[in-house]
């Protein structure tokens, strides 16, 4: 699994992680969008894009997600920015955000592009492109628990053991809400997948007590939970369609209109729409 593909899924699930990164509130996920936007008529594709669904004063944020070297990347995603805007002409204004897992990757020459990489102290202007190193974010232990999630990514083999129970006693406890537990505990253990190849999900899973945790009656009735609903609706569409075949036996058997509607629990009105369809009667 690619490390992109692990921080696209992450941000479109948990956005409030990624204004946790540049140190903004995570309240804050609540105004944006989550989204991975291909410029019209090129072969450029920007990683994700926080869009803000109201107001313009909230700025725009681009994210790029760099765990290889590339001696283009800034001239690239400035040009892929200017196109967006020249495109789709957005009132707000911009932030580009590129994180890397270390400082060694960042090798890209930015003198053309200084001024994106400088704020104004006087004067109050953020940084136009912010450059974060995963592994210079501190300990994992003293992170929130969303930032250690993403931390986890680049953390050693040894260190990512340790780590790994730690936060996810800490996910367990800190995290009340249980729709977005289940979501940091799977994502941790996706990362874990992409970070012991060798090793089984099931193995995984025993190794960090995952899997008590996946036998849980709220575990599984989320799980089930799609399946259930899509069996149910099966259910009450066939129910449906059942009593509508019945509507013109009562009839022939004597039953008013109100008298079948009442019988079948259907409305008045949908006894007549369906008397409508039904085919002109053939009896000579």
């Amino acid at each position: 699994m690619k490390t992109d593909s692990i921080f696209y899924r992450l941000f479109q699930e948990l956005p409030s992680i990624f204004f946790e990164l540049i140190g903004n509130p995570p309240q804050t996920a609540e105004d944006y969008k989550f989204s991975s936007i291909e410029i019209k008529q090129t072969a450029f594709r920007i990683d994700g894009v926080f869009l803000p669904t109201q107001g313009e004063e909230n700025p725009i944020y681009f994210v790029e997600v760099q765990f290889q070297t590339d001696t283009e990347i800034y001239s690239r995603l400035i040009f892929e920015i200017c196109l967006y805007l020249r495109q789709n002409k957005p009132k707000n204004s911009w932030r580009g955000v590129v994180i890397y897992p270390n400082r060694s990757l960042d090798i890209a020459d930015i003198k053309n592009y200084s001024e994106f990489f400088t704020s104004d102290a006087y004067g109050g202007l953020r940084l136009r492109v912010s450059r974060i190193y995963l592994n210079e974010l501190g300990e994992t232990a003293s992170l929130p628990v969303g930032i250690a999630t993403m931390k986890l990514v680049v953390d050693e083999e040894e260190t990512a053991i340790t780590s790994t129970r730690q936060l996810i006693d800490r996910t367990q406890q800190e995290i009340n809400i249980e729709p977005q537990r289940r979501q940091l505990l799977e994502l941790i253990e996706t990362i874990l997948v992409y970070k012991f190849p060798t090793m089984s999900r099931e193995e995984i899973e025993g190794m960090f007590g995952l899997s008590d945790l996946k036998q849980t009656r709220v575990y599984q009735e989320g799980k089930q939970e799609g399946k259930q609903e899509g069996k149910q609706e099966g259910k009450q569409e066939g129910a449906r369609e059942e009593k509508f075949r019945m509507i013109p036996v009562l009839l022939r058997l004597g039953l008013s209109f109100e008298e079948t509607a009442k019988e079948l629990g259907l409305s008045l009105e949908e006894i007549q729409q369906e008397i409508q369809k039904q085919p002109p009667s053939q009896d000579t």
